[in-house]
């Protein structure tokens, strides 16, 4: 399966995860704000 990598300015896919307190958190519930930065790091927590 190759990986789609994302484009600056492409609008991303809806998705949901659950915050560090528990409560579902989903990319919509920011469509009111202008713009929306994500970033993931996904070596957080690791050794190394």
């Amino acid at each position: 399966m190759e990986e789609k990598k994302p484009v600056i300015g492409e609008k991303a896919l809806s998705f949901s995860l659950e915050s560090t307190n528990g409560e579902k958190t989903s990319l919509e519930d920011f469509k009111e704000d202008k713009n929306v930065i994500l970033f993931f790091y996904p070596k957080d927590n690791t050794p190394g």
